[in-house]
């Protein structure tokens, strides 16, 4: 199925690795042109390296990146059509899980409000002007299944997507009528390196379980987290319906959230 996205200029944050990696990767298999924007960039991120597809090493918790995230595209492309907000989960130090609401400090919700909130908002309020030029455009927000479903670990984390999952419906009901469709993605756990690199959640769950990386990441978290799949989440699965929403074959989809989460969603 033609996506019809050869051509539009997208950006894509959190671009380096896991989600956002595969997103690029699809983006451009698409014909896209994409500016990347992550703290730094990695040795996959390079290997898809050509005339379509920048990449702006920035801290998305600096108030005045995702703005320049935004005109470099138009610098480099032209203009905007496309934003996948997609930056999230630990900020720059952190680790999670963080179990229990007595356990994150003043600070660490800032920076987590920061990272998975603010930097959302500065973005599309640099996206949207740019968009509004070109008769319209789709972002998609990256959310959690958290957001729906908390628990008591991550609270920060899961109030910051919350606010996420509000404010797409808020700027699908502004900007609808201009042509700029807002939706929303939330995965369950994916198998990214949040979960796999050392120190990661899965080391965390397994000190706690009392067992090791590989049982946690292939049985103690799906059964944990209730999966009816069995299994965590495959980055490339949450890509395809990015790329989806982000199509003008969404037309018609706009306020929308998406669960990819592996069945992880048990509400009607």
């Amino acid at each position: 199925m033609d996506l019809q996205l050869s051509g539009r200029v997208a950006v894509v944050t959190g671009a380096s690795k896991g989600i956002g990696l595969a997103v690029v990767r699809t983006f451009l298999e698409e014909g896209a042109r994409v500016v990347a924007a992550s703290r730094k960039s990695s040795a996959e991120l390079d290997a898809l390296a050509g005339t379509d597809l920048v990449h702006v090493p920035v801290d998305l918790t600096d108030p005045e990146a995702p703005g320049q995230v935004v005109a470099r595209a138009v610098e480099e492309f032209g203009g905007l059509d496309v934003l996948v907000n997609n930056a999230g989960g630990p900020p720059p130090g952190a680790k999670l899980p963080r179990f229990g609401f007595l356990t994150p400090t003043d600070a660490d919700w800032r920076e987590m409000f920061e990272f998975n909130l603010f930097s959302a908002v500065r973005a599309i309020r640099a996206a949207v002007p740019v968009m509004l030029g070109r008769g319209g455009g789709a972002i998609v927000n990256v959310s959690s299944g958290v957001a729906r479903q908390p628990a008591a670990m991550n609270v920060d984390y899961s109030a910051a997507k919350a606010g996420l999952n509000n404010l797409t419906k808020a700027l699908s009901e502004e900007y609808g009528p201009q042509g700029i469709r807002v939706n929303t993605v939330s995965p369950g756990p994916v198998l990214t390196a949040w979960w796999t690199e050392e120190g990661g959640a899965a080391d965390i769950i397994a000190g706690q379980a009392g067992t090791d990386r590989e049982s946690v990441i292939t049985t103690v978290a799906p059964q944990m987290m209730g999966l009816t799949t069995g299994r965590l989440v495959d980055p490339q699965e949450i890509a395809d319906v990015v790329a989806l929403l982000a199509s003008p074959r969404s037309g018609s989809t706009t306020g929308t959230e998406f669960a990819v989460d592996g069945g992880f969603l048990k509400a009607v």
